[in-house]
């Protein structure tokens, strides 16, 4: 398994080695969002190295992550068991959320 707080501090470290930018959050934000399409358009026009595209993404996710001192992998976790207990029901054709995790009876 990955350990993604310490990839998270690597990703950072290689950015201030290689004098990427760690100080903007708007300029990473906009970057981030620029990996994404660069996903998107590799998804969309089948091309080979859509993996390649996602890894982009989850880089800039994590190192934006590290200059916002915001531990993703805690994050992600509380995340997914947050989404694992909310219960959702179609209504006229959409997938809508009718119960909200409140976080009580949490077996962790």
């Amino acid at each position: 398994m990955v350990d993604l707080k310490k990839l998270q501090k690597e990703i950072y470290q290689n950015k201030l080695n290689k004098g990427f930018n760690v100080t903007d959050i708007n300029k990473e934000f906009c970057l981030t969002y620029g990996e994404v399409a660069e996903a998107y358009d590799a998804w969309r026009k089948k091309k080979d190295d859509i993996g390649e595209e996602l890894a982009d993404v989850t880089i800039y996710l994590l190192g934006l992550s590290e200059m916002l001192n915001v531990d993703l992998e805690s994050e992600i976790l509380e995340k997914v068991n947050k989404n694992k207990h909310r219960e959702y029901k179609i209504i006229n054709g959409v997938n809508t959320r009718v119960k909200e995790y409140d976080g009580k009876n949490d077996n962790k």
